[in-house]
């Protein structure tokens, strides 16, 4: 089973590439008290298709390039 990961698309300057920032909600180990973190993840967008602020559905794959290992999949 593949990871599927829900994100928005911040950056769509590269070719077939496009930057994913997923936010995450995580709990503080001490206080307990949960806070937003964002993971950037370059994923591979063969159409050229989405744009910046589109809500997109990416998802594990082989390695693409040296930090290409995602590929969109759909829009949410």
């Amino acid at each position: 089973m593949k990871r599927r990961l829900k994100g928005m698309v911040v950056s769509d300057k590269m070719q077939k590439t496009r930057v994913v920032a997923v936010t995450r909600l995580k709990k503080h180990r001490k206080y307990l008290k949960y806070f937003k973190s964002t993971s950037k993840f370059k994923a591979h967008d063969e159409k050229n298709e989405y744009r910046t602020g589109d809500r997109v559905i990416i998802e594990e794959t082989r390695p693409l390039s040296k930090d290409k290992r995602w590929v969109i999949i759909a829009r949410q």
